[in-house]
């Protein structure tokens, strides 16, 4: 379901504009996506491109899979509560953000290196206790697992920060 842009960028709208959203609204802000353009500068190629691909393919396999309520006859769209199953896969990097797993990753480095410095007789980590370093190192990784966890909280498909103007800003 996740591996085309155009069902992320669906789920990443409706996650933004919660209650029924028309088929021509929700085709308009992802041509503008794709277009890298303001909807009031689509062309009628631009719009229906991207208003025939969600109606015909899109829509029908997400609605298909409990994710949305598409409504054909009346052309609104609805996230299902199915939607939040897929939350663990959309978590949000903002342009200038590291993924999360690369961050851990990085932190672990680092607390390895002040453990090795430590254990090397490297000052200042030969004047700190041992439990103070390790505190230390918990207190660093619980700071930014803190951090995470309110980030991913808010950006979550039924998250409740503002709109933001596109999938990957």
């Amino acid at each position: 379901m996740l591996s085309n842009q155009r069902r992320r960028c669906v789920l990443y709208y409706l996650n933004r504009n919660p209650g029924p959203v028309s088929l021509r609204d929700l085709a308009e802000r992802i041509a503008a996506w794709e277009n890298d353009v303001e909807v009031a500068d689509l062309d009628y190629k631009q719009r229906k491109r991207v208003y025939t691909s969600l109606h015909q393919t899109h829509l029908p396999k997400l609605d298909e899979a409990g994710i949305v309520d598409y409504d054909r006859s009346e052309g609104t769209i609805t996230l299902a509560d199915r939607a939040t199953d897929l939350d663990v896969y959309l978590e949000l990097v903002g342009e200038h953000d590291i993924p999360w797993c690369d961050f851990y990753l990085g932190l672990s480095a680092v607390a390895s290196l002040f453990v090795v410095a430590a254990w090397l007789g490297v000052y200042p980590f030969t004047a700190l206790p041992d439990l103070l370093l390790a505190g230390g190192v918990v207190g660093l990784f619980a700071l930014f697992a803190g951090i995470h966890s309110r980030r991913a909280r808010r950006n979550h498909i039924g998250g409740d920060d503002a709109p933001i103007e596109g999938p990957d800003d």
